[in-house]
């Protein structure tokens, strides 16, 4: 929990860090590294469900961080152009393994609000067995569902839903309009609430196992 903490204010108090490393430091942009590569491992991750790609496709994001740094303009900005680096690494390696579709996801709920955070935000925890099972098994069938979204909805779900990205940053990480994402978002949901129902799991039904 420490750890996580200090990660937590790294991650917020970072600009500094950003643009020394933005002037070639060396030392700065290791740190960078260190400091979000939990964060965009897990949304290879999640991309992919496969641990030797998401590897892939991070290491390969970093090094593209690395050696075009300097030219980010706006520091602020760093955040949704590390994610759209990101993205295109994980494009990338998508292109190379056909069929390489599938994502987890635990719930589709409050998906309407701006800042509405994923279920694994929320601090649920559930220390019954048979209920962690119950859990794990609602979220395999989920993730099966999920195989049936686009690439682009599957993007903008883990991006808003996991990551808690808000749709601007999700816009300029996509390299898409604001209202681009909201419709994709609300397609992508709208879709798989259908795929959820015809195998007979509803909102309720999620909401009572997790």
């Amino acid at each position: 929990m420490h750890a996580e903490t200090l990660q937590d204010m790294a991650l917020m108090h970072s600009d500094t860090l950003i643009e020394r490393a933005r002037q070639g430091d060396k030392n700065a942009q290791g740190r960078l590294v260190q400091v979000w590569y939990k964060r965009i491992y897990n949304y290879c991750f999640k991309f992919f469900l496969d641990h030797d790609l998401a590897m892939e496709a991070s290491q390969k994001a970093f090094i593209s961080m690395c050696r075009n740094i300097e030219a980010l303009q706006d520091v602020g900005r760093f955040k949704s152009w590390l994610y759209k680096i990101a993205v295109n690494s994980c494009r990338e390696e998508a292109r190379k393994i056909k069929g390489a579709k599938a994502v987890s996801f635990d719930a589709v709920v409050n998906v309407e609000a701006e800042d509405s955070p994923g279920w694994e935000k929320t601090g649920r925890r559930n220390d019954n067995p048979e209920k962690h099972y119950q859990q794990q098994e609602l979220a395999d069938l989920l993730q099966q569902c999920l195989k049936e979204l686009s690439e682009e909805q599957r993007e903008v779900v883990i991006m808003k839903e996991y990551e808690g990205l808000k749709f601007r940053e999700i816009a300029e990480a996509l390299n898409i309009s604001e209202n681009t994402v909201k419709s994709r978002m609300y397609y992508g949901l709208d879709a798989l609430k259908r795929i959820l129902e015809k195998r007979n799991i509803t909102k309720e039904t999620v909401s009572y196992e997790l």
